[in-house]
C-alpha cells in the first residue's frame, strides 16, 4: 500500500493566456502507514499535488498510483474509498440535522444495516475523541473544534487507507489546534493508516510528522526526516519558509553555551535538552 508519483506535471488552463504550470515533473513515493508533512509557500503546488491523490485533478503528464490504482483511470469510486481528503474549514460542509446523520452520510449507499452504520459511527466517534451524547445534537450547536472533529469523522467513517489533511487546524485557537493534532496523532498510532498533512505551521510539522516534503514553484525542493530538513534553515528561508521558532532560540543558546545540543525542533525537546544541560552543570531544578 503506497502512493507513487512518477514525472507528474499539471498545467492550469492550458492553451489560454492564463496558462500556469502548477506542478513540474514531480517524483515521489509515500509508503504505507507513513505520517508525511508537506510544506511550501502559497502557490508552491501543495494543494494541487494532494488533489491528484484522489483523482480530483488528473495529470497533464505523468502518473499517480494509489495502492496500485491509477488516479487518471475510470475507477474513481474505488480510489476514493482508499483516499479521504479533508480540506480547510471542513465544518463548512456540515449540513445534516444531527451529528449522527452528518457522520453517517457517506454510508447511505453502502447497503449497510442500521446496526452496522451505528457501529461504524460509534467507532469513529471514539477515534476523534467525541462522546456519544453529541450524536443527537445539531452540528451547528458545536464549538469550532468539535465541528472540525465531526467533519473529519465523516471522512474516517469510510475507512480510508490514506487520509489527506489540508491545514486541519486553520482558524482554531491554540487549545483547539492541540486537541485536533492530539487525536490525529493517536489515530495514526491506532489505525496505522497513511496520513499526509499540509500545513503552514513549522512547529506542528516538526512535532507530529516523520518525513517532510518541501514544495517550491511546483517542484519538490527538499524531502527527508524532520531534523534533516529543519537544520537547513538558511535554505528554507531562501524559498520563503523557516524552521520552527524554537530552533532559532536553541541556535542562539549554543553561541553562549557551546556544549548544548541545538538539533532541536519542538518546545518539548528543547525543555528536555535544557534541563539535561543544567543537570550536567550541577544546577538544581
Amino acid at each position: 500500500m503506497s502512493i507513487v508519483v512518477n514525472n507528474l506535471s499539471y498545467i492550469y488552463m492550458p492553451g489560454t493566456p492564463f496558462e500556469k504550470k502548477a506542478l513540474d515533473n514531480i517524483n515521489l513515493k509515500i509508503e504505507s502507514s507513513e505520517f508525511v508533512g508537506i510544506i511550501g509557500h502559497t502557490g508552491s503546488g501543495k494543494s494541487t499535488l494532494i488533489q491528484h491523490f484522489n483523482g480530483l485533478l488528473k495529470p497533464t503528464s505523468g502518473k499517480v498510483l494509489v495502492n496500485g490504482i491509477d488516479t487518471a483511470g475510470k475507477d474513481l469510486k474505488q480510489l476514493r474509498k482508499q483516499v479521504g481528503v479533508v480540506f480547510q474549514y471542513p465544518e463548512y460542509q456540515l449540513f445534516e440535522e444531527t451529528v449522527f446523520k452528518d457522520i453517517a452520510f457517506g454510508l447511505d449507499k453502502k447497503n449497510m444495516s442500521d446496526a452496522e452504520v451505528k457501529e461504524r459511527v460509534y467507532e469513529v466517534l471514539d477515534i476523534v475523541g467525541l462522546k456519544p451524547d453529541i450524536l443527537d445534537k445539531s452540528p451547528f450547536e458545536l464549538s469550532g473544534g468539535q465541528k472540525r472533529r465531526v467533519a473529519i469523522a465523516g471522512v474516517l467513517v469510510m475507512k480510508p487507507s490514506v487520509l489527506v489533511l489540508d491545514e486541519p487546524t486553520a482558524g482554531l485557537d491554540p487549545r483547539g489546534r492541540d486537541e485536533i493534532f492530539s487525536f490525529i496523532k493517536d489515530m495514526h498510532e491506532k489505525l496505522k493508516i497513511t496520513i499526509i498533512l499540509v500545513s503552514h505551521s513549522m512547529e506542528d510539522i516538526a512535532r507530529y510528522v516523520d518525513r517532510v516534503i518541501v514544495m517550491n514553484r511546483g517542484r519538490i525542493e527538499m524531502q527527508g526526516h524532520v531534523s534533516e530538513i529543519f537544520k537547513q534553515a538558511e535554505k528554507l528561508e531562501k524559498i520563503g519558509l523557516s524552521a520552527p521558532q524554537i530552533s532559532y532560540l536553541m541556535r542562539k543558546l549554543k553561541t553562549v553555551y557551546p556544549e548544548i545540543n541545538d538539533n532541536v525542533y519542538t518546545v518539548a525537546d528543547a525543555r528536555d535538552v535544557i534541563l539535561e544541560y543544567l543537570k550536567k552543570k550541577g544546577c538544581k531544578k
